[in-house]
């Protein structure tokens, strides 16, 4: 069977026989497998809308694939239990509540979702939760735990970690139904639980695993630590560099519960809580959040000589690009009679030139 009718091709073309545009899904199975073949067409649909079929989407697929399996392998890895059951409240520590609580949430929304016949954005926030959330935070958040010598906190992470692998392939399972029944029969299974994932019950939102204070608290820790990261990245500031660190804030209570994670995560050597901002700024970098802002001392992060010269190589080269951009929009000629989209795209180079100088500037100024 092709696909074709309500599926197009790249080009937005519907897919047909008459037009040798149709693809073969046995020979996209075959090539990126049958789950990532599926996923690549139930994300991003809604319905009474055609599907545009990227050959590109479906390797993104097979990718998530591959993410799923490597997550599913290092917490296997890393278990000394052979059945699994959440633990109480009190035994959790904060990034567990944090994750249950938004898990909570997530089986909630994907319900009603399907319940609306909305796949491709049920699809989409299991996605993004396995990626983001389960991936790269929380496995990421119980590795001191997983490798430290305190055997009640080594457990509870093993049972958190398996509860919402566990849940997450059964929302998943689904869309993509085999590589989420052969991680299923690898992992340990809690009391009562069915052998085959198909048969497994449906998760239920339950209001004792909402934990609203701990997931805002959690949020705020990673929004700095985020930030952090991004102004270092920005910086070419490799996270082999640890520097000292300075946060400011009304709420010092979670960034405080949270210091070990943003030591680790945020690459600091020491971090301390002044209660007002330091009366002089130069030589620091500030890293602005909705409720802190951290102060990294700039001749800890890099060779301040070095990076003036790069910052002003790279403002030469930024304003050199904007005014041969502005020469052509500013030529009437082309201008007319150059596409619409060519123009347009001169324009947003524009844009995008113009915000780079102010960055580059800001960063100079900073430095000077």
């Amino acid at each position: 069977v092709l696909i074709h009718g309500l599926v197009r091709d790249d080009k937005g073309r519907k897919m047909s026989k008459s037009l040798g545009n149709g693809i073969d899904p046995l020979e996209m199975a075959e090539k990126f497998g049958a789950d990532a073949l599926r996923f690549n067409l139930i994300t991003g649909n809604s319905p009474g809308n055609d599907t545009r079929f990227y050959t590109e989407k479906c390797e993104a697929m097979r990718n998530f694939a591959n993410k799923i399996w490597n997550a599913s392998r290092f917490v296997m890895m890393n278990l000394t239990i052979d059945r699994y059951d959440l633990p109480a409240a009190d035994k959790l520590e904060r990034e567990d509540k944090w994750v249950l609580s938004k898990l909570n949430r997530l089986v909630k929304e994907v319900t009603e979702n399907l319940d609306s016949f909305e796949i491709g954005v049920a699809s989409a926030k299991v996605y993004d939760f396995i990626w983001d959330t389960y991936c790269d935070w929380y496995i990421e958040l119980t590795k001191t735990r997983l490798n430290g010598t305190d055997e009640d906190a080594k457990l509870t992470a093993q049972n958190v970690l398996c509860y919402v692998l566990v849940t997450l392939l059964k929302l998943l399972h689904p869309f993509m139904p085999f590589i989420t029944e052969e991680i299923y029969q690898a992992l340990p299974k809690c009391d009562g639980a069915e052998d085959i994932l198909m048969t497994a019950q449906w998760p239920e939102y339950t209001e004792t695993l909402s934990f609203p204070a701990e997931e805002s608290a959690m949020e705020a820790v990673m929004d700095l630590i985020r930030a952090i990261r991004a102004r270092r990245a920005e910086m070419n500031v490799p996270p082999s560099k640890k520097a000292e660190l300075m946060i400011v804030t009304d709420q010092a209570g979670p960034y405080q519960q949270g210091l070990h994670f943003i030591q680790r995560l945020a690459y600091a050597s020491n971090v301390t809580f002044p209660e007002t901002a330091p009366a002089d700024v130069t030589g620091l970098v500030s890293v602005v959040t909705h409720d802190a802002t951290a102060y990294l001392p700039l001749s800890e992060l890099v060779d301040l000589a070095a990076e003036r010269e790069r910052i002003a190589k790279e403002l030469e080269k930024a304003k050199n690009g904007l005014r041969i951009t502005e020469g052509k929009l500013a030529n009437e000629k082309f201008v007319a009679h150059a596409p619409e989209n060519v123009v347009n795209a001169e324009r947003e180079k524009v844009a995008k030139y113009q915000e780079l100088i102010a960055k580059l500037e800001e960063s100079a100024k900073a430095m000077a």
